[in-house]
């Protein structure tokens, strides 16, 4: 990863030097506020000798004095760019070959990727939302800064590939960076918004008596992003499985698996935790209207086989439940009949049900709280916590209705308020990450049937 002299000139295509305005001082102290430049790094070498992994920069100042920027080992430059935001790093290919072949690297995609999920002010995170019907586009708003910052966030538009097919479609899940969709045809997309890079996973198509229901995982010791898919035939006023499918980013194809074997009766897509799928299952009246028999199933992305979930043990007022991820663990949301409260529930041990614990009990402070329509929870780094739900105003599909959120890591519980949402119903959080949703045979491939750009940046391509 050694940066020759050659490089040091490197022109853009305006024939400005890229050094003079990216590699300086004063932005990287503003960029990586965690990285911090020794005195005894400015010391230059010794005359006559010949640097080794090592780079030096120089930038022309307002008076055209010569800012002479130290030699840097390459474990620094990498260590450097693994906290920045991804569209720096987009900016910063021009640099030179070596920086362009650094970012493009798996090793430091991933490297990225694992210090901003552990970054403890989640600064790369963003809260994703979008509303149940055709042609609702996509917004989204910063993690932290409804966390930390502020009390009124605005959100922004995003320009999802599937919102001008005029079909409507949902967010399945979301893992390191990808979103996956699916609409009501039964296509399937991975999109990155970070990199405006999609991918289309086109497979059997709905007919008027059949359902889907999805799952979006990650196998973490074979690198491999995974799309389940349990097809249900509506039968005697319920759904029966009939197949299960499973797709392979890495193999780019899909293949079939052994069914659960009960019905499935979640109105909602799996939710990745621990490297497992969790959906639930029920008979009789079912999670969605009481007291009907239920459990949790969920699918190891490792070795793909089934496994049962004893649920908490509710009390007798808990009718609605709803599965979930709270930090690391597994969570289960239960609301009482009157609407009144919020019971939290997180699993601390997988395989011992006495390790399910109420982790809040949140009361409905007035009319506006009993609108509640199964909130989501998210958890930060530092252990605080988000509620995100329904406003009467969001039920009656009133767009200028400004999206509320309780922040309940503060006493007491406070609200935050994020203008032009309008009435979003459906959201996850995703990471800012460089991970590219084009299969291997498929990268940097922009016009290929099932993979393509959604602007000019051909980003997977690197």
């Amino acid at each position: 990863m050694e940066l020759g002299e050659n490089e040091n000139t490197h022109q853009t295509q305006n024939g400005a030097n890229p050094l003079t305005t990216i590699l300086n001082f004063h932005q990287l102290r503003c960029e990586i506020s965690n990285t911090q430049m020794t005195s005894e790094a400015s010391d230059p070498p010794p005359h006559g000798s010949k640097p080794s992994n090592f780079a030096e920069f120089s930038s022309t100042s307002m008076n055209n004095s010569i800012l002479t920027i130290p030699f840097l080992p390459a474990e620094l430059i990498i260590e450097i760019l693994s906290r920045l935001p991804v569209k720096s790093l987009l900016k910063f290919r021009s640099v030179s070959k070596s920086w362009l072949s650094i970012i493009s690297s798996p090793k430091f995609i991933k490297t990225h990727l694992r210090v901003s999920i552990d970054n403890k002010e989640c600064t790369h995170h963003r809260l994703l939302m979008k509303l149940y019907r055709a042609n609702s586009n996509l917004k989204d708003c910063s993690f932290s800064s409804l966390l930390y910052n502020e009390s009124v966030i605005e959100a922004n538009d995003l320009n999802c590939p599937m919102e001008n097919s005029g079909v409507s479609f949902c967010i399945v899940g979301s893992i390191n960076g990808l979103i996956c969709f699916a609409d009501g045809t039964g296509d399937l997309f991975l999109w990155n918004p970070t990199i405006k890079k999609y991918k289309k996973l086109s497979h059997r198509r709905l007919t008027s008596n059949t359902n889907f229901i999805y799952g979006f995982g990650y196998d973490e010791f074979c690198d491999d992003y995974k799309v389940v898919c349990i097809v249900a035939i509506y039968q005697h006023g319920g759904y029966s499985t009939v197949e299960v499918k499973i797709y392979s980013l890495k193999s780019d194809s899909w293949r079939n698996m052994d069914d659960l074997g009960d019905r499935m009766r979640s109105r909602t897509s799996a939710t990745f935790v621990n490297g497992k799928l969790h959906w639930t299952t029920s008979c009789g009246l079912g999670e969605l209207r009481g007291r009907g028999t239920w459990s949790i199933v969920s699918m190891d992305m490792a070795d793909e086989k089934w496994r049962k979930i004893e649920p908490p043990c509710f009390g007798e007022e808990d009718f609605g439940f709803k599965v979930g991820v709270l930090g690391n663990n597994l969570s289960v949301l239960s609301m009482n009949v009157l609407l009144t409260r919020v019971n939290i529930w997180v699993k601390e041990e997988y395989g011992v049900k006495e390790s399910w614990t109420t982790m809040y009990t949140i009361k409905c402070l007035n009319d506006l709280d009993r609108h509640f329509l199964y909130p989501s929870c998210y958890m930060s780094n530092k252990g605080d916590t988000l509620l995100v739900y329904v406003t009467p105003g969001m039920i009656q599909n009133q767009e200028d209705t400004p999206f509320v959120i309780k922040k309940i890591c503060d006493d007491p519980i406070k609200y935050v308020e994020v203008t032009n949402f309008g009435a979003r119903l459906s959201n996850e959080i995703y990471i800012e990450s460089l991970v590219c949703p084009l299969s291997q045979n498929q990268q940097g491939l922009s016009k290929n049937e099932g993979c393509r750009c959604s602007d000019e940046l051909q980003l997977c391509n690197l």
